[in-house]
């Protein structure tokens, strides 16, 4: 779409080369939302993909994924053999109600950013316990858990001019076992609930990462596979009726109901 309240396209080699924000700036990344729809109150575009950071580090410590990287290059990433829950790269990546030409522009970071609760990367880097490093305006970098980052549907921690400039994935979290469910009104659907549970092999912790069904991710750790009528309940108290989304993709009532049935399959998967 021509965006024709668009005075000025900004393309910085730092992110420091932008001295002041207005009102109006819009960082841009892929733009695959910025150009599929009017955006009448931005006039300033910057182009954050001259700032040419790696899209993918991977270390002894874990992957940090830069907010720029595209999402076939995490689709295409090869992880080390110890990291089994890096499997779900493909699987969140074939979350998208998008089709596989979107994933050559579409972000890692732009996804995380638009903070929609059907986001497959906030499913993704919220479950293998992702950190979002962010950059504030003339302060100091901060973190924050991209399970606390996305606070409501379209709604996050960012402040006015604050940029995430990248998600670190754990390797303890990548070498655990997983298992990993999603719901779609149609085959290739936004999805009306995705649920990841992880369980480390060494110490016998569970987690279970509810996305999709509810207006923000909701995670839930035990120390070791809970009781069904323990997890059932910490279900309740994490996420109150309330919580779960209403839709054109789903009812709150029903997306609660593949919750409780999702959630007690990746249990007994992961008690095995």
């Amino acid at each position: 779409m021509d965006l024709n309240t668009i005075t000025e396209v900004l393309r910085p080699a730092e992110p420091e080369a932008v001295k002041n924000w207005h009102s109006g700036y819009a960082w841009l990344a892929g733009g695959t939302w910025l150009f599929s729809e009017p955006q009448i109150a931005t006039h300033t575009l910057i182009d954050i993909e001259s700032f040419n950071w790696p899209s993918l580090v991977a270390s002894p410590e874990g992957l940090e994924i830069a907010a720029t990287c595209k999402v076939i290059e995490l689709d295409r990433f090869t992880p080390p053999p110890e990291w089994k829950a890096a499997q779900l790269f493909r699987k969140c990546c074939r979350s998208f109600l998008a089709s596989f030409k979107i994933w050559n522009e579409a972000t890692v970071g732009g996804n995380i950013v638009m903070s929609l609760p059907a986001g497959p990367m906030i499913s993704l880097t919220a479950a293998l316990e992702g950190i979002c490093k962010l950059w504030p305006r003339n302060e100091a970098s901060r973190e924050v858990p991209v399970a606390d980052f996305v606070t409501g549907n379209h709604a996050n921690a960012l402040a006015p001019g604050e940029l995430l400039r990248s998600i670190f994935l754990p390797a303890s979290a990548l070498k655990k076992n997983y298992a990993f469910r999603r719901f779609t009104l149609t085959h290739l659907g936004r999805s009306e609930a995705l649920l990841i549970g992880t369980r480390c092999p060494e110490r016998g912790e569970f987690v279970l990462t509810v996305t999709a069904s509810t207006l923000r991710p909701v995670q839930l750790r035990f120390e070791t596979v809970p009781a069904a009528e323990t997890l059932k309940n910490a279900l309740d108290q994490a996420a109150p009726f309330e919580l779960y989304l209403d839709d054109v993709h789903g009812s709150p009532g029903h997306r609660q109901h593949l919750t409780y049935y999702f959630a007690e399959q990746i249990r007994q998967e992961l008690s095995a």
